[in-house]
């Protein structure tokens, strides 16, 4: 694939901006879908990041999860879930296994679930992906990006970094804002919105360490895991969503995968009531009529030696110190339900979020009602398709993203190459 505009096309068949996951996997089903039926097309994928595949590279810490053993529409948010479930249906996990190790890719399966490439580097995914591409005849324009984009009688006219393509059919595969320095800044929304669709609100990060204010006591224990069950609590305290994970202390607030898979049902809750709030569990499973008995029944030991059968010694005393329990000797009652509290149902004081900029996926984007669920081709804008994080699909942490961007990417590539007039279905 070439990767300087110097052989930039003035036309083509089919355009994909952006060329992350979702992008390069509709460029290369695009490409197979027309050399399948004896219809070469020309494939030109525009992509204007620095570094081609970073949210690739960095993600699974270098590694690339790039999909999970067991995927449902459950492991989603944003648009309805039987829309996304359609959509996950066209190209299934063991699609994406079949497909990879097709391209040289084999995957080892974790603990959690989670595949990885054998070789634990996720430019195997990467090279895979762009020789994949290669082989559909797919034409790579990096850098250049795409600054303006309008609708014509003919298709669409777009001007890129590179000069200016017309193109009879678009594939917008931008991601949405999460980690901007990757390419996926937002200005996908904006070509969405130009071409006359809609977005949801609000946009807002997901997958994202949450943070809490600069004295908390929390703070103290940067680098602290453990599993622990973070709940999201309406204004009146009905209880909304809950991720039972590891969970990580940090110098800014919480991390770790329970916390990034409720963040952005806090954002997105908040949005709409401003007293929503979350609590943490740091015994999940164990109910809080047990830890007041097991603290009723050890007064010679003390509470310190009872937290710290359960908890790591350092978060056993902060929560003494929090509850004003002595840590030895006799626990008064109030001290003792004061633990009890902190212990299975400690208010978090979220001050916010760690941005875009950190986060790994998006909340929000192009409604799902918006495009044909048998192609996700624009209701809209006829001949325009769409796939990854530009819509409003966003998954759990486990590879799930990924998921949505093979299997997204496979439906827009190939409807955009199939010739049908979707406008009849």
């Amino acid at each position: 694939m070439q990767t300087h505009p110097a052989f930039f096309a003035e036309k083509c068949d089919i355009l994909v901006v952006g060329a992350g996951a979702a992008g390069l996997f509709a460029a290369t089903w695009a490409g197979r879908t027309a050399a399948a039926a004896g219809r070469p097309l020309s494939v030109v994928a525009v992509d204007g990041a620095r570094k081609l595949g970073a949210k690739i590279l960095v993600a699974g810490g270098g590694r690339c999860n790039v999909t999970h053993w067991k995927v449902t529409e459950a492991d989603y948010a944003g648009s309805s879930l039987p829309a996304i479930r359609k959509v996950l249906g066209r190209f299934t996990v063991d699609d994406t296994v079949r497909f990879f190790r097709s391209a040289g890719v084999e995957f080892k399966r974790e603990d959690t679930g989670k595949l990885f490439p054998v070789s634990d580097s996720a430019r195997s995914v990467l090279d895979a992906l762009v020789a994949a591409a290669a082989d559909a005849r797919a034409m790579l324009v990096h850098p250049a990006r795409v600054t303006a984009m309008t609708r014509t009688d003919g298709g669409f006219d777009v001007a890129t970094g590179a000069g200016r393509i017309r193109a009879d059919r678009v594939i917008l595969c931008t991601g949405g804002k999460s980690l901007p320095k990757s390419g996926s800044d937002g200005a996908g929304f904006a070509i969405a919105t130009s071409l006359g669709h809609s977005l949801t609100s609000p946009i807002v990060p997901a997958l994202v360490p949450l943070v809490l204010p600069g004295d908390h006591w929390i703070r103290e224990l940067s680098g602290l895991t453990l599993t622990a069950e973070i709940v999201l609590l309406s204004s009146t305290g009905k209880r909304l969503r809950s991720f039972t994970g590891s969970t990580l202390c940090t110098h800014t607030g919480l991390s770790g995968p329970s916390v990034l898979d409720i963040s952005r049902h806090w954002l997105v809750e908040r949005d709409r009531d401003r007293g929503v709030r979350l609590a943490i569990n740091w015994l999940p499973g164990t109910a809080a009529d047990d830890i007041d008995r097991a603290l009723q029944g050890a007064a010679t030991r003390g509470a310190l030696a009872v937290l710290r059968e359960k908890l790591p010694e350092r978060l056993a005393r902060q929560l003494c110190a929090v509850a004003g329990a002595p840590p030895a000797g006799d626990l008064p009652r109030e001290a003792r339900r004061r633990l009890v509290q902190g212990v299975t149902a400690l208010g978090l004081e979220v001050t916010g979020d760690r941005g875009f900029t950190v986060a790994e996926a998006t909340a929000g984007g192009v409604p799902l009602a918006e495009v044909r669920l048998d192609t996700l081709e624009s209701r809209i804008c006829p001949g325009l398709f769409f796939a990854g994080e530009v819509l409003d699909v966003d998954g759990r942490i486990g590879g799930f993203n990924f998921q949505w961007a093979w299997a997204s990417g496979f439906v827009a590539g190939s409807a955009a190459a199939s010739g049908d007039d979707s406008q009849t279905k």
